[in-house]
């Protein structure tokens, strides 16, 4: 898949078969629209294409927004990258690019600079200036202008009833598993990990600190969570704590993450993690010994889930 940072840099000679949104998630509803789009583009021997925008709209137009993001866009590209997209086309999103009338959109951007020969849309896109053209209007632009629409009917895509919305939602009350289920792939934490205080090494729990630095990206429930990650193709278990190490009077939100068997120095390198379970709430212990005591049960937890 070729990454193309902004519309006025795609070149490509070749027609293209084209879907366009957030893809927040990119999870098994969006993939039946993706799929469809791959399969074709290679029937029809053109290129699959996905058009995309960051920051989110909602980000630029609605400033009290506090919306976050299932994916990082690294993230959503790895996740996109592995269904066998030719092209994912990032454009900026600004005010200025939200004032574009319907006939300027389609004329300039999708006919004149993306060369669409089909465009794969579910049922309720709405597009142009105040969101005010629909599926109706873009199959009228399709025949004034030469492409043809291909639209997602409504019981297509409420037969799968996933949402980005319910994805955030089911993370936010720690349903790892169910937003797994709805995803089709263990969400994700990507970040760079930064020295703490060094006292799980202290009480025989080593741990690594990820910091995320994009902070739009959706952070789960507090609590303790079973993980997995790959480090040089090797598959390794562990389990991450989300929140403020209250037994420690901690003051800001932490993501601490223990890794089995693993002595691997990982500091100042970008890791990723997947979320497997969430098995307990944080709390706050009396002392760091009987904190330690729970860690130990966590680990045997864990290790029973993992097997």
């Amino acid at each position: 898949m070729e990454t193309i940072q902004g519309i006025s840099q795609f070149n490509s000679p070749e027609k293209t078969i084209l879907t366009i949104g957030t893809f927040d998630g990119v999870h098994i509803g969006h993939r039946s629209i993706l799929n469809r789009l791959i399969n074709d583009a290679k029937i029809s021997k053109s290129k699959s294409a996905v058009l995309t925008f960051f920051p989110h709209p909602r980000m630029v137009l609605q400033k009290d927004t506090d919306i976050k993001m299932l994916n990082t866009m690294g993230e959503k590209k790895q996740v996109l990258a592995d269904l066998g997209l030719d092209y994912l086309i990032v454009h900026p999103f600004t005010k200025e690019f939200s004032r574009l009338s319907a006939l300027e959109f389609v004329r300039d951007i999708l006919v004149g600079q993306l060369k669409v020969r089909k465009i794969i849309i579910g049922y309720d896109h709405r597009f142009g200036r105040n969101r005010n053209a629909n599926i109706n209007d873009l199959t009228s632009f399709g025949n004034t202008f030469d492409f043809d629409v291909e639209e997602i009917p409504v019981q297509e895509i409420d037969q799968v009833s996933i949402s980005s919305t319910k994805v955030r939602k089911a993370l936010l009350n720690g349903a790892v598993e169910t937003a797994n289920n709805y995803l089709g792939y263990p969400f994700m934490l990507t970040g760079v990990i930064k020295k703490g205080k060094g006292l799980g090494r202290q009480i025989g729990f080593p741990t690594a600190n990820l910091h995320i630095e994009e902070d739009y990206k959706l952070i789960p429930k507090n609590g303790v969570y079973v993980i997995k990650g790959f480090f040089n193709d090797q598959l390794v278990y562990g389990m991450m704590n989300i929140g403020f190490n209250p037994t420690v009077n901690g003051k800001e939100k932490s993501l601490e993450i223990h890794f089995f068997d693993f002595n691997e120095d990982l500091y100042e390198r970008q890791i990723q993690v997947m979320l497997i379970k969430r098995i307990r709430e944080e709390h706050k212990f009396e002392s760091v010994e009987l904190l330690r005591e729970q860690l130990e049960k966590d680990k045997e937890n864990s290790l029973r889930l993992i097997s």
